[in-house]
């Protein structure tokens, strides 16, 4: 079956969990995709510090390192939540929770207009009995899992410093259900990453988005 076909059956049980987590009078009275965008048509519509690349045959947005990206949707449909669908390609040496202040934590996090809806830490590090980078992922900061956890593919080489190496890029889907009403909404994602001991960061650190869906719920 083809990817769009179980797009669709995960929109329809993340609605039916959504009706099911809310109060007895709660309904779910419509729901609408209000934008959808694996960049393969070139699209940077709404995008500030938009920018293009291919990875792996694939055209995506990126990539990026401390720095913000973020897109403006505009003339949305009467609602009063947002599910925002972020899928990101984690590249190259992510080294998650240490809190040295030298190599970690490296934060990723995303927010609609001015308030910060999510905030985590990615691994990329190999895992051993006797040394482990955690990261938190799929929790928010700070929560202690196993490097990849919460990955939908993990077999990708690194961009730029693990170029050659294959598991370097680790791709996530990051999923929120957020309270919104106002017609425009600006969504912004961007990282706070740590690697004082390298002269290139963004060849050792990066970022990239793959797709962004939003859809936009009635809940009465």
């Amino acid at each position: 079956m083809n990817s769009a076909f179980w797009r669709r059956v995960v929109g329809a049980f993340t609605i039916l969990i959504l009706a099911f987590l809310g109060s007895c009078t709660d309904t779910l009275e419509r729901s609408e995709v209000v934008y959808d965008n694996d960049f393969s048509n070139l699209d940077l519509a709404g995008f500030e510090n938009g920018k293009l690349f291919i990875f792996q045959n694939d055209t995506i947005a990126g990539f990026y390192h401390n720095e913000e990206v973020s897109v403006q949707l505009e003339n949305l449909p009467s609602h009063n939540m947002l599910k925002v669908t972020t899928e990101i390609l984690i590249h190259d040496s992510w080294d998650g929770n240490p809190e040295d202040g030298v190599s970690g934590p490296d934060y990723w996090f995303f927010g609609l207009d001015n308030t910060e809806i999510f905030r985590t830490t990615f691994s990329n590090s190999p895992c051993e009995s006797t040394f482990c980078l955690y990261q938190s992922y799929p929790n928010s900061y700070f929560r202690q899992n196993r490097p990849k956890d919460g990955a939908i593919q993990t077999n990708l080489p690194g961009l730029c410093l693990f170029g050659a190496f294959s598991n370097y890029t680790t791709r996530y889907r990051i999923e929120e259900i957020i309270p919104h009403s106002n017609n425009s909404v600006k969504i912004f994602w961007n990282s706070e990453l740590r690697q004082e001991e390298n002269p290139n960061p963004a060849c050792d650190e990066s970022w990239s988005l793959a797709r962004v869906t939003v859809e936009a719920f009635v809940v009465n």
